[in-house]
């Protein structure tokens, strides 16, 4: 084969790659904006007022020895 065959094959392969990972990209965007829409969904419907802390269970002082 020629080098520029060669590298015929290579610039195929890599457009072939770029689009792949734009593919993927993509999906993981899609998957995040439902993810998001479900989350903002079930705050709306939640009743019971649970507020916004972050915290999650964790206390506000360390535990002492």
């Amino acid at each position: 084969m020629t080098e520029y065959e060669l590298y015929q094959i290579r610039s195929a392969q890599l457009i072939r790659e770029a689009q792949h990972h734009r593919l993927v990209r993509e999906a993981l965007r899609g998957r995040r904006a439902a993810r998001r829409a479900a989350l903002r969904e079930s705050a709306q419907n939640d009743t019971e007022g649970q507020g916004h802390s972050r915290r999650h269970g964790r206390h506000r002082f360390t535990r002492a020895a």
